[in-house]
């Protein structure tokens, strides 16, 4: 199972979310590519890298700060955040990201989803964030009438190789992951399934990778010293 510390942008400044809301937001560093390198230093491979303002307002604001993360660091980057576009895919791809998340406009764009991955393949993931059971959109500030569960079917037979699912109910509060979501998704599903959200001990880490979660986010944890990251990686490696 691959750990994915997550970098959350904000007016160019690294931040947690609570719960997705936009009004509650702690700024962790003034410089998200200091933050990168320090994880790629404690042994990760991988980012996760949101655009905040960019999911809320559907354009690349955070672009030339990711961009720098991309060249800075070398790692393996997933970036979500705004991206609606072919364009907007092909701009990422060209400095390094290796894999785009696509959410709102999965959702909303009809045929979008089909017509990306038949010409990207597997450098398109989609962004799955849950709120009582439906699809958030636009950086969770709205709900969609679409059913979590059957949205993921839907995903999944469209030819998505890579989905990131996320409780918004957990996120940033340090309560815990939603491990029923997780081990219901990954029975039914056989797509590469990345957990997202709560995720707050190791023995968290150890569960998911047993029941053969592909991925793990970490955000709060690692930035309150919950969890160090080092040892989740070694948890993460010993348990897949």
């Amino acid at each position: 199972m691959i750990i994915y510390p997550a970098i959350d942008i904000l007016e160019s400044n690294a931040v947690r979310l609570t719960r997705g809301d936009y009004s509650q937001v702690t700024v962790y560093s003034e410089d998200p590519v200091a933050v990168a390198l320090g994880f790629k230093e404690k042994g990760a491979t991988a980012l996760h890298v949101v655009d905040l303002e960019g999911a809320r307002d559907g354009r690349a604001v955070n672009f030339e700060v990711i961009k720098r993360i991309a060249k800075e660091t070398g790692m393996d980057l997933q970036v979500g955040g705004g991206i609606r576009t072919i364009g907007d895919i092909e701009k990422y791809l060209s400095i390094g990201v290796k894999q785009v998340i696509l959410g709102t406009a999965a959702v909303e764009t009809s045929g979008f989803l089909s017509e990306v991955v038949k010409k990207f393949g597997e450098a398109v993931a989609v962004s799955v964030d849950i709120k009582d059971g439906l699809v958030a959109i636009k950086g969770w500030t709205e709900v969609s009438q679409q059913d979590a569960h059957d949205f993921c079917s839907t995903v999944e037979g469209l030819g998505v190789k890579t989905l990131i699912c996320t409780d918004i109910s957990k996120d940033g509060v340090l309560g815990g992951t939603n491990i029923e979501l997780y081990t219901t998704l990954r029975k039914d599903l056989s797509i590469k399934l990345i957990a997202s959200g709560g995720i707050t001990t190791l023995i968290e880490v150890e569960v998911l990778a047993a029941l053969g979660v592909d991925g793990a986010i970490l955000g709060t944890a690692l930035y309150t010293d919950y969890i160090d990251l080092a040892e989740a990686i070694k948890v993460a490696k010993e348990n897949a």
